[in-house]
């Protein structure tokens, strides 16, 4: 079972940053393509940033391009959205979720698709609001 634990949500003013983190508890990240989403009330999930099992290569939702930053440390079982320039729009919880990869999946690619991932974290809620 993969367990997936966001944090590093809360309040912030626009323009300001918030650096998200998610752990999968008790195992490995290595063999995952891990993606963040993020849901408003009343509105879809959206894909916000992926980042592939190999390479690291991340992908951007149009939305957060030039204002967020996807990475992972698969040391520490981690990876991070680094948000800069918050809008107000960009409230919403955000989840981290994970793909298993095999190995007759490309690794070097991922998806903003949610319905692709199988694994889901809790959420974290963030607010952007003066």
């Amino acid at each position: 079972q993969v367990q997936l634990v966001e944090s590093g949500g809360g309040l912030v003013q626009p323009g300001g940053s918030l650096r998200l983190s998610c752990v999968r508890s008790g195992g490995t990240l290595d063999y995952y393509a891990i993606g963040w989403f993020r849901q408003a009330p009343g509105q879809e999930r959206e894909g916000v940033s992926c980042i592939s099992k190999d390479y690291g290569h991340t992908y951007n939702a149009d939305s957060v391009k030039g204002r967020f930053t996807m990475s992972r440390d698969n040391v520490k079982n981690m990876v991070y959205l680094q948000m800069n320039s918050l809008k107000p729009e960009d409230t919403a919880v955000y989840y981290c979720a994970a793909l298993r990869v095999y190995a007759w999946d490309r690794g070097d690619v991922c998806s903003l698709d949610s319905s692709e991932y199988d694994y889901w974290g809790q959420g974290t809620q963030v607010t952007v609001s003066s």
